[in-house]
């Protein structure tokens, strides 16, 4: 198998120019070598050349002789460099050989050979190389026959999975990674041995953890990993409370559903929707809660009532323990959750302009994406109900619209401040002018006085007075 005619970039005619020169044997290898076979597509970039030599001098080299500007970044503790270019990152590595302490997930190095180098590769599929000479350009290498395991669909290690996991337990998420996004399954012995080193998890850093369990979740059927993650008792090693999820219990006939499933469900309905990371936590965390809030009520069944409210405090907790970003991404999630129920109650019900103002002003610009969550949370198997639900949905995005074209009260701020409410009145910021301001947000969202300053303005002065509080020139 040769690969000429797929090497036509000037990254690659470069370091083999440079590759020569210098007598190092250099190959591409891994990802993208994977993806060239598999025909998926995959841009010029995060591209990975191993050398037997040094990485850094080939990385260098290479950097002084292409054309325009290239950024050339060394590692020097880890041996490797890596070259940005139009756009493009390209990594160089020299060959080598890894050993392992128990205790670590950091190798000890050694120079070695092209086949220590393969050796040590995490999966066969990712242990393919082309080597680059002038020689042999173009030339397939694969020594431990990845391309038939691409071909079957297999997730499998080069040598035993028993070291090669217990090694770099890393690798363990990574598998179940890749068995999500190509679609394939897990090889058997690799993943008995998932599951009897599961707990060596516990070495590796969360920021290494969470990058994996992101790229899972942007997948484009994500369930298969969190069953998978479930299934290998991974995700009990670092995510408890979405196993908590999993189970039913059932009293007196009466059982609910699954929530763990339920929450898969509803994560590969948003994802088929839109690629927003965010949104798609928001579908996991949406029904976080409900192992704590569950109660039977007898003649009722199974409620979970306030998990919506419980859910968003969770979610803080959750994103720190994770590693996620504690900002304006963590507080949409949050509000995501604590929103979630409020339009499919409104499906349920006469659907009020009160209601909707307040929804609006609650959601602000997120209000589409919280119509999205609430269509994937539609997950009952009687088309029937689901035919109705997306009825009455799309009568609430109606309403939606028209209450937001009239009233204009999407991320809307009352149009007398607290600054002004002072100024009238001569009384400092405290509970009074807390109290008026929001007897006065109240009042515009439930339709009893419009969002305009003078109508506010008569407002304000009738309400102050019935608290007998007076203004500067009634003092």
């Amino acid at each position: 198998m040769n690969f000429k005619e797929s090497l036509n970039h000037t990254i690659f005619s470069t370091i083999s120019i440079v590759a020569d020169e210098l007598e190092f044997p250099t190959y591409v290898v891994g990802g993208w070598v994977r993806d060239l076979i598999l025909q998926r597509k995959r841009k010029i970039e995060d591209i990975d050349f191993v050398c037997i030599g040094s990485g850094i001098e080939l990385a260098e080299r290479v950097c002084q002789e292409l054309v325009g500007k290239a950024v050339l970044k060394v590692y020097q503790n880890f041996g490797t460099a890596m070259i940005s270019y139009k756009g493009e990152n390209f990594e160089f590595i020299g060959a080598r050989k890894e050993s392992y302490r128990k205790d670590s997930r950091k190798p000890i190095v050694e120079d070695g050979t092209l086949e220590d180098d393969q050796n040590r590769r995490d999966f066969t599929i990712n242990a393919m190389a082309i080597q680059l000479n002038s020689e042999n350009f173009g030339e397939f290498l694969d020594p431990f026959n990845g391309v038939n395991d691409l071909k079957k669909g297999i997730i499998r290690t080069p040598n035993d999975p028993e070291i090669t996991f217990d090694d770099d337990p890393l690798r363990m998420i990574r598998a179940i990674r890749f068995a999500t996004q190509l679609n394939f399954t897990i090889e058997d012995k690799t993943k008995d041995a998932i599951i009897k080193n599961a707990s060596r998890l516990e070495i590796i850093s969360q920021e290494r953890i969470t990058d994996e369990l992101n790229k899972i979740i942007l997948s484009h059927i994500p369930s298969i990993g969190f069953k998978l993650l479930f299934d290998t008792k991974l995700l009990h090693q670092f995510f408890p409370e979405f196993c908590k999820l999993h189970g039913v219990e059932k009293i007196n006939n009466h059982s609910h559903k699954d929530n763990f499933f339920h929450t898969l469900e509803v994560l590969d309905n948003i994802s088929e929707s839109t690629d927003d990371l965010w949104l798609r936590w928001g579908a996991i965390l949406h029904d976080i809660a409900k192992p704590q809030t569950k109660r039977y009520e007898e003649g009722i069944g199974w409620t979970f009532h306030t998990h919506e409210f419980i859910g968003s405090k969770m979610v803080k907790k959750i994103f720190k323990k994770l590693k996620l970003p504690l900002n304006h991404k963590m507080e949409y999630v949050k509000k995501m959750v604590a929103l979630h129920l409020r339009p499919i109650v409104l499906a349920q019900d006469i659907v009020t302009d009160s209601a909707i103002r307040r929804l609006l002003f609650d959601a602000g610009d997120d209000i589409d994406d919280l119509m999205k969550l609430c269509d994937a949370d539609i997950t009952s198997k009687n088309p029937n109900k689901v035919k109705r639900y997306l009825a009455n949905f799309q009568l609430v995005r109606k309403k939606l619209k028209e209450v937001e074209e009239k009233d204009k009260l999407r991320n809307f701020q009352p149009p007398v401040n607290g600054n002004e409410i002072m100024e009238i009145y001569d009384i400092k910021n405290g509970k009074e002018i807390g109290l008026l301001k929001k007897i006065i947000k109240d009042a515009i969202l439930d339709g009893l006085v419009k969002n305009n300053k003078n109508e506010v303005l008569g407002f304000l002065r009738k309400t102050a007075k019935e608290l007998n509080i007076k203004t500067k020139d009634e003092i």
